[in-house]
């Protein structure tokens, strides 16, 4: 019988794990609260729990694994729902991080915490108890400071803190985004910032995801912290590289990781590197899909499912084969009520448009951009080299038109 691969996510960023998870022969089932989620239909079979619910997943997850067919492995891909992924392993007997390292990736106070006691470099931090509380550490600390929620995900509620912020406004709306209501603030620090994403096994290190983040859009989007993209090869040199990923690495064996996934969200400042947080999971945005295997020829994700499977993985298949150019970016049109969108078929068949999709379609109503669910579409382009790569993926989003008008 093919062993069974629980995916808890279908969302559309999770389609191409799903596909790769079928094409290695799996019997793939597929989890989401929305019964028309586009995973469902590349997997074999689907259940219907939220990925945020832990014990309706578990559950779901035991129920299927007695009555129906075993289940051999779980992962998410594209969803931060590592603590859901724990505890169905722990539950079925699967391979898995613990559930403490999965309930410090998800709260981003105690994570931070945990960095502080064991030496993990990282921005000054404090918990936000009230309005005035936050007056108070502004007050103390100066700006510019970043605002962010304990506990939420894609850059809802995350601000940055300069001296036109009303503060009343900002505190509450990052408590918006807070299902626990509680905020916190930190130094903002300046500085090249890069995703990282790591394979910690038997506590050994291997990190062949590093790329720039792009934020351009900071002041357009101000003070939502809006990232616009990546690219690869890191145009760091060779040393600075290693230290981001030693840290990375070593800051997921501090939240109690010996064998897993671990994404960085790092930034190399005149200091050296810090860690701003760290995910127990498989990035989202065709990081760990796409931009990885296209930029290393490490196939990243196949690597994971292997991983959730308890199978063995030699250190050589974490190594890049080599270093290409691969650049995203992502559409921000104007908000309004979509009314076309025009000349995506000029980049029809061209080698160099690896991947060029919209979340949107004409009558959709495009709200104003406060966090990353808000973006309109993303192409990733590739090239003999970064800049190539960069310069292309920019020709496509300045040529591309999504028409809105005005509500």
């Amino acid at each position: 019988m093919r062993k069974s691969l629980l995916i808890v996510s279908g969302g559309i960023e999770a389609v191409p794990g799903i596909r790769l998870a079928k094409e290695m022969g799996l019997h793939v089932i597929v989890s989401d609260k929305n019964p028309k989620a586009p995973g469902f239909g590349f997997a074999d079979d689907h259940i219907i729990a939220s990925t945020y619910d832990v014990e309706e997943t578990v559950s779901a997850a035991r129920r299927y694994h007695t009555t129906v067919r075993p289940i051999d492995g779980v992962i998410c891909i594209a969803a931060d729902v590592p603590l859901t992924v724990a505890s169905v392993a722990d539950a079925l007997g699967l391979p898995g991080i613990p559930i403490e390292a999965a309930k410090l990736a998800t709260e981003k106070l105690a994570m931070k915490q945990r960095f502080l006691e064991k030496d993990i470099a990282i921005p000054w931090f404090s918990e936000v108890e009230s309005l005035e509380h936050l007056r108070q550490v502004v007050s103390k600390r100066g700006l510019p400071l970043v605002l962010k929620p304990v506990d939420s995900r894609g850059a809802r509620g995350v601000l940055k803190l300069n001296s036109d912020v009303d503060l009343r406004w900002a505190f509450y709306h990052a408590q918006e985004f807070s299902p626990t209501c509680r905020v916190m603030v930190e130094e903002y620090v300046a500085g090249l910032q890069i995703s990282t994403e790591s394979i910690l096994l038997e506590g050994a290190g291997y990190t062949p995801g590093f790329i720039e983040r792009n934020y351009e859009y900071l002041d357009r989007f101000a003070p939502n912290v809006i990232e616009n993209g990546g690219q690869q090869p890191s145009a760091l040199k060779r040393i600075d590289q290693e230290a981001v990923s030693m840290l990375a690495e070593k800051a997921g064996r501090a939240m109690g990781i010996t064998t897993g996934i671990i994404k960085g969200d790092m930034v190399m400042t005149w200091e050296g590197p810090k860690v701003i947080e760290i995910a127990a999971r498989l990035s989202g945005g065709w990081m760990s899909t796409d931009q990885i295997p296209l930029g290393t020829g490490v196939n990243l994700a196949g690597v994971a499912i292997r991983l959730a499977l308890g199978e063995k993985i030699e250190s050589g298949e974490l190594v890049p084969k080599y270093n290409r150019g691969v650049a995203i970016r992502y559409f921000f049109p104007e908000p309004g009520r979509v009314q076309e969108i025009k000349y995506a078929d000029k980049f029809d068949g061209l080698p160099w448009v690896y991947r060029l999709g919209f979340f949107v379609k004409t009558g959709d109503i495009l709200e104003p951009v406060i966090n990353h669910t808000k973006r309109a579409g993303f192409v990733i382009t590739t090239g003999d080299t970064r800049d190539e790569a960069v310069a292309r993926a920019s020709e496509v989003i300045n040529t591309v038109k999504i028409i809105t008008a005005p509500l």
